[in-house]
């Protein structure tokens, strides 16, 4: 049986709690007033993605709509840290974006090989260790643990290839794609054969090859939904080179002229970097073609003025396909490479707190920022991205965190701990 091609579906993920901080105080046999000793909470599961080139379709998800990582366990006596939450692992195709549901905006892009943390888990709350002073020996409360983060996101498949077929349905695109490669397209001789996008491996050579997407037939109307180009039109957005593939044989009463027109009206109509994107014309089924007809000479005319290059072949005969395959790599040699989406996603910056929000303290010599405010700033940064710590910096000193660092007397490379992450203060 045949599985559906999905390539646009709608998740929730959750990402799991922090455990709480323990209060709990050192008890030994003949040993009096022992001190605090209660652990830190263990940190949440975060919500890991990955690709996983087995995958061609987003078909998985629409049986499961709903990823929640396991909560960090609490802490525990003798300064034990609580348990950490399990990590939840959620597998992509390769080309997959994660956007954000409800703005629309690109999270990441899916395309290489690094696991991407969508949601990291929340911080384990701090037991009352970390709260005992010379004044306040046996502190009777905890921190609790950090919200995980929550978000519903919208994941579209835009499938990795080098080359796009483009055209209308029973034109040859899948016939070519099966000679050119080891995929088995299904064929037959009707429109829209294709239901869904099939990728190829193209071999040139020892060590030179390139990636094949045929595309579903578009038809007139496509860009604005009509049949089922619109639905897959998104898979060439990736594509360095289209591969215009046009039945000259007027087999089907079709002028290929006017198809050729008919489709780049479409790609334009879809999005304006597809109309500019480089194109081969290819005539096909040129062994069938009627005696007397000038379909092959005012298409390569038509082509040429619109500065595409130009072949003939026939897909079923492979006349011209050797020919047809290098002319493609030559030409992707002179492009750059697949393009890769950039993120358009960052988190809003929060409003800023009321002081009474933010509390600095000096304990065992680290400056100790903590506060309500401050563990949903934490909450939201991710340490290892460049761009999330500058955010985190620049969203601090706005708050006037850094001026009441420097009025308690705060030095170069003095430890500073804001909401569980310790550093060296740096002018």
């Amino acid at each position: 049986m045949a599985t559906a091609f999905v390539d646009l579906v709608r998740i929730r993920i959750k990402s799991g709690r922090g455990g709480d901080g323990r209060v709990s105080f050192h008890r030994e046999k003949y040993i009096a007033a022992g001190g605090p000793d209660g652990g830190d909470g263990g940190k949440g599961g975060d919500v890991v993605f990955v690709v996983d080139d087995n995958m061609s379709t987003l078909m998985d998800f629409r049986m499961k709509r709903k990823y929640i990582a396991p909560d960090g366990e609490p802490g525990g006596t003798k300064k034990s840290f609580g348990k950490s939450g399990q990590d939840i692992i959620i597998k992509v195709p390769r080309g997959t974006l994660i956007k954000d549901a409800e703005s629309g905006l690109l999270i990441h892009d899916m395309s290489g090989d690094e696991p991407f943390v969508a949601a990291r888990g929340g911080k384990g709350g701090w037991g009352n260790t970390h709260f005992a002073t010379p004044t306040r020996q046996a502190p009777r409360f905890a921190k609790p643990g950090l919200e995980g983060q929550e978000m519903y996101l919208t994941l579209e498949l835009k499938l990795i290839a080098d080359v796009g077929l483009v055209g209308f349905p029973n034109v040859g695109k899948s016939t070519l794609l099966s000679v050119c490669s080891a995929a088995r397209p299904k064929i037959a001789n009707y429109h829209f054969t294709t239901l869904s996008p099939n990728l190829g491996v193209v071999y040139v050579d020892e060590g030179a090859s390139f990636v094949m997407a045929d595309i579903p037939g578009i038809i007139e109307g496509a860009a604005e939904g009509a049949g089922l180009g619109h639905d897959f039109l998104r898979h060439i957005n990736r594509c360095r080179l289209l591969v215009h593939i046009i039945d000259v044989s007027g087999s089907e009463g079709r002028d290929p002229v006017e198809d050729f027109e008919a489709i780049n009206a479409e790609l334009s109509g879809y999005s304006v970097d597809l109309a500019d994107r480089p194109q081969i014309v290819v005539a096909n089924k040129v062994d069938i073609l009627e005696e007397g007809s000038d379909n092959l000479e005012r298409l390569r005319e038509r082509a040429e003025e619109e500065g595409c290059l130009f072949t003939s072949i026939s897909a079923a005969s492979t006349q011209g396909v050797k020919e047809l395959i290098h002319l493609v790599y030559n030409e992707l040699q002179k492009l750059p490479p697949v393009a890769v989406y950039e993120t358009e996603y960052f988190p809003e910056e929060p409003e800023l707190a009321d002081e009474r929000d933010i509390q600095l303290e000096v304990i065992d010599g680290v400056y100790t920022v903590t506060g309500a405010w401050i563990d949903k700033i934490v909450a939201s940064v991710n340490f290892d991205e460049y761009e999330s710590r500058m955010y985190f910096e620049r969203v601090l000193r706005k708050a006037g965190v850094f001026d009441m660092l420097e009025e308690a007397g705060v030095r170069e490379k003095d430890p500073v701990n804001v909401g569980g992450v310790e550093f060296e203060y740096v002018y």
